[in-house]
């Protein structure tokens, strides 16, 4: 025995990843135009590359944390601050190796990744608020068949 639980009975939904990104895309096509117009349109690639940097960090940790709950429930915790702090290591020297004046702007860049984290942030909020998430197996209903995104339930 391998002492690694496989927990296949509940899937793990990834669907604000569409979202987030979606809605990141949205924002980020204002936010570089209104950017562009008021700075400059160098200022507006910063704002793309910071977007793409904090979509990249929800990405990856959603679909590691993802992957540990499919494993065992246990490795979420580990796996997300595990990945938390590899991105911390990659991201601080490549920010910090940046010119203080030039391109890109650290201060719109900054200002880009807060703005963007707490998009994600609100996105994955408020997908948790408006799903039905259950804490141990839901009950059979009347009629005797559980549905689930393998098994739908029949139109009508």
């Amino acid at each position: 025995m391998s002492g690694v639980r496989t927990t296949g009975d509940a899937p793990w939904d990834l669907s604000f990843l569409r979202v987030g990104l979606l809605v990141t895309a949205a924002v980020t096509g204002v936010a570089a135009v209104v950017v562009g117009v008021a700075l400059s349109w160098a200022d507006a690639l910063t704002v793309l590359i910071g977007a793409a940097v904090v979509t990249a960090f929800f990405c990856v940790s959603g679909l590691v944390v993802a992957w540990a709950g499919k494993v065992d429930d246990t490795w979420t915790m580990p796996a997300a601050l595990g990945t938390f702090g590899l991105k911390a290591l990659v991201l601080f020297p490549l920010l910090t190796g940046l010119p203080a004046e030039g391109w890109p702007d650290r201060q719109v860049l900054a200002w880009t990744v807060v703005v963007g984290a707490l998009l994600w942030s609100g996105v994955q909020l408020r997908w948790v608020w408006t799903r039905q998430l259950f804490y141990v197996p839901p009950p059979t209903p009347p009629g005797g068949r559980r549905h689930s995104p393998e098994n739908p339930a029949p139109p009508g």
